[in-house]
């Protein structure tokens, strides 16, 4: 199982769903479903942009359990 833990950075620095996407210019729906870890798939341009504006690694967003 992949989780995602984007809710819990954004938590982490109060951020809003409409914050991140405007600062990344990514579509709403995007962050939306991987905030909810409802994405069936990332973009690797996503990933990337995330990384950066969490000044993060990969691991750190997405995770996988057995």
């Amino acid at each position: 199982m992949i989780k995602c833990h984007l809710s819990k950075l954004m938590g982490e620095r109060k951020l809003k769903i409409a914050d991140v996407a405007r600062d990344l210019d990514v579509h709403r729906n995007t962050i939306t479903l991987l905030y909810h870890e409802k994405a069936k798939r990332i973009d690797f341009e996503v990933l990337d942009k995330l990384c950066k504006y969490f000044d993060c690694q990969v691991g750190d967003i997405i995770e996988f359990k057995k």
